[in-house]
């Protein structure tokens, strides 16, 4: 199932979020306080203290953290990639009316080291999870390695291989060979709390053996990262930077609670916002990759928001909870089942759904070919829908078809159209779908000028065609269902639009007179 955030037309959030996973140069780890990997060996066990709660740190606590960098900073490791970028076998010349060979690409089909591209350098952290050489990391530090090299707390540096990775979780498991490695565990039984003490440790820009401290910020942020949509993300704010990715989160015992992942930065370092994907979820992914085993979910073929925002545009009462179907995959699961967009997924198999994250996450533990019962609102009114789950395909290929259609250029407008509630609209006729290359599965009415004011953001070629709950066809659905929301002293009308980018749900301001 893609999901992607809820966005207002012709407008996208400029938030950032900086992958801490590719620092640029290798540099030795520092003679730092932490005790070398020569002599060490099985499982780590820092003394825990006395008994009292879970996270409660030891007496004299947080007035040094050396004692537990030391017995766990072993286990730490530094990882360094190569990768390949393919150079364009053409390049264009500023000036020059045409394109020229670029003496350092690759012809179609070319192979050879001069073929395969330049070669870049990228470094991240991970962490021994067992004694026979297995590393957690994450995904988008490995992902597209051709090398990969692991330097150990003592300065040895072995190759590794990669033994499995998840996308959809940024979880990546590597391999050296050898035994007795220092390790640690995931802690999945205690469940940190906001305010209980981290330590993050990793690599961060290359620097090797760093350790910084914090607290616990925030739990399950959910929405950190459309491309993995089955984590709730500690959020932490112990200094993570570029190359502390994979690391680990220790709690004050010394235990995993998480591992490093991304950080939110306007500026692209730290400014005390770190996300760590849980041991709870780390745990379970990263033991099926360490079996070799290949992670699948299940599959709808729609892309989803919460309905929250939209709830009192559709007319809806105040309780109603669920999903909102933005589009359904031609040929897909759901379309096969008879999803459409603009469908709001109440429950799944007889449970409630609140928001799109427990929609997707409910269908991702799901099996392909397993029966889904939907309970949807379509037209005001309840129904069920079964379908048949697919298998998900990687995260990769599912953002390729986020992306593969392009922005709309704003052409002349076609003709003057009928004002409604403020927007120029057409009846959708072959000239205009062949102008504004709109496909001919799309029906409804077409926005014939660019908007102003509240309807800022409306193209030229879009399409509306749902209004309130109900699907447009004409002119005439689009004025009913603003007629029928002033009624109601609604102040906005759902609309559903298809655009070039894809369908777009929409609250429009309902002017008070034409």
């Amino acid at each position: 199932m893609m999901k992607r955030k809820e966005f207002m037309l012709g407008a996208i959030a400029g938030l950032t979020f900086a992958a801490a996973a590719t620092a640029g140069g290798v540099i030795d780890w520092p003679s730092a306080a932490a005790g070398p990997v020569a002599g060490v060996s099985g499982r780590l066990a820092p003394n825990a203290g006395g008994s009292g709660l879970a996270f409660a740190p030891p007496q004299g606590a947080p007035l040094s953290f050396a004692d537990i960098f030391s017995q766990v900073a072993p286990a730490v490791v530094q990882i360094d990639v190569k990768t390949r970028v393919r150079q364009p076998s053409m390049i264009q010349v500023p000036g020059l009316p045409f394109a020229i060979p670029n003496p350092n690409g690759a012809e179609e089909g070319e192979e050879g080291a001069e073929g395969e591209g330049a070669v870049a350098m990228g470094a991240g952290s991970g962490f021994f999870i067992a004694a026979n050489g297995f590393i957690v990391t994450n995904n988008h530090v490995v992902a597209d390695a051709t090398e990969i090299t692991v330097k150990l707390a003592d300065g040895r540096e072995l190759e590794a291989r990669l033994v499995g990775r998840d996308e959809a979780t940024d979880l990546a498991v590597i391999k050296v060979d050898g035994s007795d490695f220092p390790f640690v565990n995931f802690e999945e039984a205690a469940q940190p709390r906001v305010g209980d003490w981290v330590i993050a440790v990793g690599n961060p820009f290359g620097l090797g053996g760093t350790a910084t401290a914090g607290i616990v910020s925030a739990q399950g942020r959910g929405d950190v990262d459309a491309s993995t949509p089955y984590t709730d993300y500690l959020q932490i704010d112990a200094a993570i930077n570029r190359g502390n990715s994979g690391g680990p989160t220790f709690d004050i015992y010394g235990r995993v609670i998480g591992v490093n992942s991304a950080i939110y930065s306007p500026t692209g370092g730290s400014v005390g916002i770190g996300f760590a994907i849980p041991a709870a979820i780390a745990k379970p992914i990263t033991d099926r990759l360490m079996r070799g085993e290949a992670i699948e979910r299940g599959y709808l073929g729609v892309e989803i928001g919460n309905l929250a925002p939209y709830r009192e545009s559709m007319g809806l009462p105040e309780n109603t909870r669920g999903a909102l179907i933005n589009s359904v995959t031609p040929g897909g699961p759901a379309d096969r089942g008879g999803l459409q967009a603009g469908d709001v997924v109440t429950a799944m198999n007889g449970e409630a759904v609140a928001t799109s994250s427990e929609l997707t996450r409910r269908v991702g533990r799901a099996r392909a070919g397993d029966t889904l019962r939907l309970d949807i609102l379509r037209d005001g009114r309840r129904q069920t829908v079964n379908v048949r789950s697919g298998t998900r395909p990687s995260e990769t290929d599912l953002q390729a078809g986020r992306n593969g259609a392009e922005d709309l250029e704003t052409p002349a407008p076609a003709q003057a159209g009928t004002a409604v509630a403020g927007i120029n609209v057409a009846p959708l006729s072959a000239a205009l779908r062949q102008r504004y290359e709109i496909p001919a599965n799309v029906n409804g009415v077409v926005v014939t000028q660019a908007g102003r004011g509240a309807t800022q953001g409306f193209q030229p070629g879009y399409v509306i065609f749902r209004a309130g709950t109900a699907p447009v066809t004409s002119i005439a659905d689009l004025q009913a269902a603003v007629q029928a929301a002033r009624a109601a002293d609604r102040d906005s009308l759902f609309l559903m639009i298809w655009t070039p980018r894809g369908n777009v749900p929409f609250p429009l301001d309902l002017p008070k007179s034409e």
